[in-house]
């Protein structure tokens, strides 16, 4: 899709939240202590992904819901005093550490004081969010492709506007573990959304096209998660507020062209570093040669 700017009076996307307040207890004993964020894929942690993705969108400001415990993750991004100066002194490439700084006043934190869903979540970044459009990235989802998920998506609300969702497809056997979208017209990578549903029977599944981490959304959502009911699990569902603002705003699902590895699985976090690893240039003969060598054995 040809890089476009929004339409004159349409609202840019510059605000990104990311949702970081779970405990990581699939992780354990690993993220005991450390945020499962903060868990490397590689040798950049989990949530640099998703940071580097949305300023490839062009997003500036960054919004993190974070709970107790996972301050480590705000200071991943700020300056490492003896850190820098030690590497200086040494001699070291500073520039490694590029990714993780942030113009002052671009991450923004807010707490989710009590686990009450997704939707709860996003809610508590409304202060932040304010009156504009925002993009929504769940670091648990890596997407990987060239451009970005979210420069995908923000490409395509400069074209349509309104609320988008990335989808990806997946053989029907697998749709009763994610959100599905009911498809209306398609253009291209743009399908028209007529009505979101979450893990339905298969044989009841309107279509294989899963909801997949990334959104972009109107600020109007934060009023309808303000007084919405719980629903799955006894939780504020996002999926449930996005499905009451079908009709009344345009609606569409962007489907990705790239990669999605589930991170909040610990064979999908396994699956992504192994792929990225085996993607590099600097190492990635030498994994593909450790990897043939113990399938050898």
């Amino acid at each position: 899709m040809a890089e476009t700017a929004p339409p004159s009076g349409r609202k840019p996307i510059r605000k990104a939240v990311f949702p970081v307040a779970g405990l990581g207890t699939r992780f354990l004993p690993a993220t005991k202590a450390i945020p499962k964020e903060l868990l490397p894929i590689v040798d950049r942690p989990l949530i640099q992904y998703a940071i580097d993705e949305a300023r490839e969108a062009g997003i500036e400001q960054m919004i993190f819901v974070t709970g107790r415990g996972k301050t480590a993750l705000v200071e991943n991004f700020d300056i490492a005093y003896e850190l820098e100066a030690t590497m200086e002194e040494r001699g070291k490439d500073l520039s490694v550490l590029n990714p993780t700084r942030f113009t002052p006043g671009n991450l923004i934190t807010v707490r989710q004081q009590v686990p009450m869903g997704l939707g709860h979540a996003i809610w508590c970044a409304r202060a932040i969010v304010g009156d504009e459009p925002f993009a929504i990235l769940l670091p648990d989802e890596l997407m990987w492709g060239k451009p970005g998920c979210m420069k995908q998506m923000v490409e395509a609300y400069n074209e349509v506007g309104g609320n988008l969702v990335s989808v990806l497809e997946v053989p029907m056997s697998q749709v009763s573990s994610y959100g599905v979208i009911d498809p209306g017209e398609e253009s291209g990578n743009l399908t028209e959304v007529k009505g979101l549903v979450e893990k339905p029977p298969v044989d009841e599944a309107p279509s294989n096209k899963i909801v997949s981490g990334r959104y972009i959304l109107q600020p109007e959502v934060m009023r309808t998660l303000e007084t919405q009911d719980k629903g799955a699990g006894g939780e504020i569902q996002l999926t449930d507020a996005m499905a009451k603002m079908i009709g009344s705003q345009p609606f569409h699902a962007v489907t990705f062209d790239g990669k999605r590895y589930d991170c909040g699985s610990k064979t999908g976090f396994v699956e992504a570093t192994l792929a990225l690893a085996l993607e590099r240039d600097d190492m990635g003969a030498e994994v593909r040669a450790i990897a043939e060598r113990l399938l050898a054995n």
